[in-house]
């Protein structure tokens, strides 16, 4: 045995695993835990650190006291049925820590991301995880982070691009504890970095329709930290790239092995590249297979020295949702055996620029169908269970002529009684929107759900009826959309690229790097 290698403690079974206590030898025990934590870390660098050093250090019970831990999944929210877990987890371009300092200059250098006053507090990766209670196969959907989506919360602001939920409701929260009084500069951060995670976490439930059980947030220095500590990650592309100014990725075609600042430009670079942002999460995806592959080929996990690193990387750079017991998912993971992964990309329907910013136009009930599918979730009915009985009224405010009318076709035809059809005002805004009046909830709930919106009750619409603004982000969900009938109507321009999502990439944990662009 290495001077530097050492066995992992023996961790009683939970009675569940009692028929299990006296069948393996220690040191297949060992092997055993390592394999354990190994399955853990599959979609994520955040999700490779925490499950493996997690497990390792199991028996050190100040290693999960070292996090930060968060509320922002909420006591009351939703919650998957029957064992599934579906876990969000999210890289923050930050340059900053969690107290709100600028991070060193000389890994600010290492980052070439700029200094403290870049990124802002951007979600830029977004990736939902799902376990399924039978550990079949895990499902990992990369969220493009300028998908045009819904928000709720965040004041002045009815839609952004999902990216910037944390940012703007971290702001705005600030903004008012400061009108309150508070000075401190920590206390601030803290308060406004924890509002900004919980405004994620509720917008991109609201956007893929699923219950969300556990949260991870990595830092962008996280990903450096990671790729660091494991001496590099072995990449492999297409094409050879050079985004000298923005990213500072210049690398050949081909596999290839990165240190852990250009690992960290090869996960930022979108500049270049065929498909944009479709690529980057594509990027992403490549990178963590590649952070899983190298922890169970350099035998991190029963590394003593390697293992300490990645847990002071994991408590500096990570925070977790509240309740998560590494070690129970680790084993329930770990008796699973071999499992299967995919990663998969969020579509999106085309380029479009709202308010001067380019953003990604999506079929929010058509990510809902897709994601319920790939998670196993049984799709909701075609047509409404319950018989409406509210008057839907119509407004158009998109600057398109005629989806007002096309709209509220559609809706009589599912059986909504129609109401007055016609043009917005200034006033109703240039974003879609679902109010409703005084006995309309039912109604307005279900018609949200088919248009992949949140329906809010408001004073100013009359009892009995749902007001439906349309705005310059509304797509039709295909499901109301005849076969034949002819495209909407766009302000993507020719020039544009057609979005690209790519195919499913199925592989296994520790298994080759894919090729990506």
């Amino acid at each position: 045995m290495d001077d530097d290698t050492v066995e992992l403690p023996k961790i009683k079974p939970r009675a569940r695993h009692a028929r299990h206590r006296h069948a393996t030898p220690n040191r297949h025990r060992v092997r055993r835990a390592a394999k354990i934590a190994m399955r853990v870390l599959v979609s994520t660098a955040a999700l490779a650190v925490l499950s493996g050093t997690g497990f390792a250090w199991s028996a050190m019970t100040e290693f999960d006291n070292g996090f930060t831990h968060t509320d922002a999944i909420g006591k009351d929210a939703p919650r998957s049925l029957g064992g599934d877990l579906n876990i969000l987890l999210i890289g923050l371009d930050t340059r900053k820590d969690l107290d709100g300092k600028d991070l060193p200059k000389e890994i600010l250098d290492q980052l070439h991301a700029g200094d403290g006053e870049n990124g802002g507090y951007n979600a830029n990766s977004l990736i939902l995880l799902h376990i399924p209670a039978d550990m079949h196969k895990i499902v990992a959907f990369s969220i493009p982070r300028d998908d045009y989506v819904a928000v709720s919360g965040i004041p002045g602001y009815d839609h952004a691009k999902i990216k910037e939920a944390y940012g703007l409701k971290k702001a705005a929260t600030e903004t008012k504890l400061e009108n309150s009084g508070q000075k401190d500069k920590v206390a601030l951060e803290r308060a406004g970095r924890e509002a900004g995670r919980a405004s994620i976490v509720q917008t991109v439930r609201n956007l893929v329709g699923v219950p969300i059980d556990r949260f991870a947030e990595i830092s962008l220095v996280g990903f450096y930290d990671v790729a660091d500590k494991l001496g590099g990650v072995d990449v492999c592309l297409n094409h050879a790239v050079d985004d000298t100014y923005y990213s500072g990725a210049v690398f050949p075609a081909g596999p290839q092995h990165l240190d852990a600042a250009n690992a960290l430009s090869f996960v930022r670079q979108r500049h270049g590249l065929e498909n944009g942002d479709l690529d980057r999460t594509h990027r992403q995806q490549a990178f963590l297979t590649s952070v899983a592959k190298s922890l169970k080929e350099t035998g991190t996990l029963t590394n003593i020295g390697k293992l300490s690193g990645l847990r002071d990387v994991a408590h500096r750079d990570i925070v977790l949702s509240d309740g998560w017991d590494l070690l129970d998912f680790a084993r329930d993971l770990g008796s699973a055996g071999s499992i299967s992964v995919e990663f998969r990309t969020l579509p999106v329907l085309r380029y479009d620029n709202i308010d001067g910013q380019d953003v990604n136009i999506v079929d929010p009930a058509a990510i809902k169908k897709e994601v319920r599918a790939a998670f196993g979730i049984e799709a909701a009915p075609t047509t409404p269970v319950h018989t409406p009985t509210s008057i839907v009224d119509v407004q158009n405010a998109s600057g398109y002529p005629g989806r007002a009318a096309q709209l509220s076709k559609a809706l009589t035809k599912r059986g909504y009684p129609q109401g007055t059809v016609g043009n917005g005002t200034r006033t109703d805004g240039a974003t879609t929107a679902i109010t409703y009046g005084f006995g309309a909830e039912t109604d307005a709930a279900q018609l949200a759900d088919t248009l992949g919106l949140t329906a809010t009750a408001s004073p100013n619409v009359e009892a009995g009826h749902i007001t439906i603004v349309i705005g310059s982000d509304f797509t039709m969900p295909a499901e109301l959309t005849p076969t034949s009938s002819a495209t909407p109507t766009t302000t993507t321009t020719s020039a544009q690229p057609a979005p690209d999502s790519g195919k499913p990439v199925a592989t296994t944990i520790g298994s080759s790097v894919p090729c990506v662009n």
